[in-house]
């Protein structure tokens, strides 16, 4: 997976684009947040350095939930792209926007635990915390 290329985008397809390589790490969220702007209750990301990101085509638009990161989404569709930390080196991107999710490793962690839906099970094999790593 080291020279790997995954591309990605929006429902509409007015945002694609790209990451090289394998990711820095798979996880879930289970925070409020995560689960507020996605509609989901167990949002996955993919999370890569900025220097193997590249946007191919559109513009996105950003929601300041906390005061250490932005979240971009299509202005257009409304479809959850990218969280992004302050400062960081790093991009976690939504796992369900890539063409072919199926190609990424399962869950290295999740996150947010405490918010977890009650219906729904730990992922098998990764660390679970119940807030932030």
């Amino acid at each position: 997976m080291t020279d790997a290329i995954h591309e990605g985008g929006c429902l509409c397809g007015a945002v694609r684009y790209r990451t090289t390589g394998a990711p820095n790490d798979t996880n879930i969220c289970y925070c409020t947040q995560c689960q507020k702007q996605t509609g989901a209750p167990m949002p996955a990301f993919a999370s890569f350095p900025l220097d193997r990101f590249e946007m191919i085509r559109g513009e996105v638009g950003a929601y300041r939930a906390s005061d250490f990161a932005t979240r971009e989404f299509c202005p257009r569709c409304g479809s959850a792209l990218f969280w992004r930390r302050d400062g960081g080196d790093y991009v976690s991107i939504s796992l369900g926007g890539f063409d072919d999710p199926s190609g990424f490793p399962p869950p290295k962690y999740e996150i947010w635990t405490a918010h977890r839906i009650k219906w729904l099970d730990t992922i098998p094999g990764a660390d679970s915390y119940p807030g932030d790593n």
